[in-house]
């Protein structure tokens, strides 16, 4: 199973820091991580369901594709790991 991995940053909001999940995209993954931690989606997801401008994931070392759709694919052996973007000057 694909695993989801939540920063340090976003743990907090989190009761399961980390969650093995069967799906076969990233937009089921994070559905099966925010059944289980509701709160966390606003945190992760804007209003429309996109990735918040400050938050980042990365797939098997890859940042993703696309932030509005979150159809990358997934393979049973997959990390992913959401944080919060660093921002700055």
């Amino acid at each position: 199973m694909a695993r989801l991995v939540f920063t340090q940053q976003l743990r907090r909001f989190t009761l399961t820091p980390e969650i093995d999940s069967p799906a076969a995209t990233l937009r089921e993954a994070l559905d099966s991580a925010f059944a289980a931690n509701p709160q966390l989606r606003g945190y992760v997801l804007d209003e429309q369901g996109h990735l918040r401008r400050h938050v980042t994931i990365f797939i098997d070392g890859l940042r993703l594709r696309d932030r509005e759709r979150l159809d990358d694919a997934l393979s049973p052996t997959s990390e992913i790991y959401v944080m919060q973007a660093l921002t700055g000057g």
